[in-house]
């Protein structure tokens, strides 16, 4: 048999062309060139970095007695834990004033108080003297206060977005390994969590933290590890109970698949106590010693709300004006109606059938229906649906970048109040640029359906209210005017986004249900 003989190529041939380099490609060549933990590491770096610079900037109530700010209310904490037994971190005596920033938050937040404390007394020991360290401000203690929320992050919200997203990437071609870099990104360089954690002064890092690493064990199928980490979420800020009805819906509706649906109840049942029992241990010595530590995180008698936060409450009160007309007892039952009502349809979606996509989505509305409508909601609050929204970016990127920037909105009174102004600006432009950073394939979700214009008109009016808050003065008659324009057109936005995620949240998957699988044998 003759061999086939390779033909060359004559002089006549016209020149072999190499393809042209896609740029897109290019930009996220360094991730798929090496392996996760390298470039997490790389943007990990990056995110400390910002965060740093966000740290050089001034923090709530600086220089500003007698009560000074959340900064001091968090050294103020470190001050009475590490010189007071844990039997009287939450009663009132002449040595801890709970007039003066007593503790309203769990038994966890007290326990990171304590270490922290620990570490302030070691380097500063002035800063956390009982008594005599109210208004504390020398330079090294600031220093040592920052270096606290940054090794926080570090600690546990890094690792819990690594955890994160490893979890709801696996089993994805791995051309989705950019998606996976940018999605990363989105989550660690949250400019509302980074200005308020870093800029204002608290740690919600830590909760947040444990609440995805609670959303990570979850979508992995770890049930009961993930309950023990939503406790300890709810054990360190009593605002995780935002996504407690999405955890509980979507785990119950699990448990009623199975083969003994009663047993699987009682199992997460008993995490939950033990986890709990573990964490209020110094204080289950008598109902007295209880009841102390829950009359602290119920504080009703602030109101329904406090300065001016975009949600229901505060957003309707320009017309009914609720702390006149009812009783604050009145107001309990009715945001709790109200709360109940907004995120019944979401969990009985997640019982009816409790899908991996539809508990993101949960999460993300049972968190709004919180804000919008619960008792006592601060700007910060916001937090805690910015969250699962940065979970969905790349399912649902507009409706993420939408949320993003009226949440930032949202808080802009607050970070000017703290002369916040500077890292505001940049930290909104940088997300700006990583959100439309090429290469990454997102799907278009509900933004194909919206109208330039209407985007457009949306977006100039931001702006616009952003440059006349800085600005102009307003009215002596009504000196809170600008804060009511931004309040009502941010809680427009984000009723918006509710209405949307609901619905998507009932729409049929691509993925087959859970519900539509058989039982578990286990």
């Amino acid at each position: 048999m003759a061999s086939r003989k390779k033909k060359s190529s004559g002089p006549n041939d016209p020149p072999k062309t190499m393809p042209e380099p896609d740029p897109q490609s290019e930009f996220w060549s360094f991730i798929t060139a090496r392996s996760t933990k390298s470039w997490f590491l790389c943007i990990s770096l990056f995110a400390v970095f910002i965060r740093l610079a966000v740290a050089l900037h001034p923090y709530s109530g600086a220089n500003t007695p007698p009560m000074f700010g959340d900064y001091e209310a968090q050294r103020h904490w470190m001050e009475i834990t590490i010189n007071l037994p844990p039997e009287e971190w939450y009663r009132n005596s002449t040595v801890n004033d709970l007039g003066y920033w007593g503790l309203d938050y769990p038994p966890l937040t007290a326990y990171q108080s304590y270490f922290h404390g620990i570490f302030l007394r070691l380097f500063d020991p002035a800063s956390v003297a009982l008594s005599d360290s109210r208004g504390y401000e020398s330079y090294i203690g600031k220093l040592l206060m920052r270096w606290t929320v940054l090794m926080s992050d570090l600690m546990i919200f890094f690792p819990a977005v690594l955890y994160f997203v490893t979890v709801y990437y696996s089993g994805k071609p791995n051309g989705k390994k950019s998606n996976k870099a940018w999605h990363t990104m989105m989550i660690l360089l949250n400019p509302c969590l980074i200005l308020i954690d870093h800029g204002h002064f608290q740690y919600n890092c830590i909760s947040l933290g444990l609440t995805t690493a609670a959303a990570a064990a979850i979508l992995s199928n770890r049930d009961l590890v993930g309950s023990i980490l939503f406790c300890l979420a709810l054990n360190h800020k009593q605002m995780s109970a935002y996504y407690a009805p999405a955890f509980f819906a979507y785990l119950f509706g699990k448990c009623l698949r199975r083969q003994h649906p009663i047993v699987e109840v009682l199992k997460l049942g008993l995490v939950v106590l033990g986890t709990f029992a573990l964490v209020w241990c110094p204080y289950l010595n008598s109902v007295d010693a209880f009841l102390e530590v829950l009359s602290r995180l119920a504080p009703f008698e602030r109101g329904i709300y406090e300065d001016y936060v975009a949600n229901f409450w505060c957003t309707t009160s320009v017309a009914v004006k609720w702390k006149r007309l009812f009783t604050t007892q009145s107001l309990k039952l009715l945001s709790l109606v109200a709360t109940v009502s907004t995120c019944l349809p979401s969990m009985i979606q997640l019982v009816w059938s409790p899908t991996k996509r539809g508990f993101l989505h949960g999460l993300l509305n049972c968190s709004f229906s919180f804000y919008l409508f619960s008792f006592q909601v601060h700007e910060k609050s916001i937090l805690l649906p910015l969250l699962p929204a940065s979970f969905l970016a790349v399912e649902e990127p507009f409706v993420f970048r939408w949320f993003m920037y009226y949440a930032l909105l949202s808080m802009f009174p607050l970070l000017r109040r703290d002369n916040l102004v500077v890292p505001y600006a940049a930290l909104y432009g940088l997300f700006v640029l990583l959100y439309h950073a090429p290469g990454v394939r997102k799907d278009a979700g509900v933004s194909d359906s919206i109208p330039s214009i209407l985007k457009f008109f949306a977006s100039a009016c931001s702006l616009v209210i952003h440059i006349v808050y800085i600005t102009v003065t307003p009215p002596e008659k009504y000196p809170f005017l600008f804060e009511a324009v931004i309040m009502s057109l941010c809680f427009s936005q984000f009723v918006l986004i509710l209405i949307y995620i609901n619905l998507k949240q009932w729409a049929p998957s691509k993925i087959s249900s859970e519900a539509d699988t058989k039982k578990k044998r286990l």
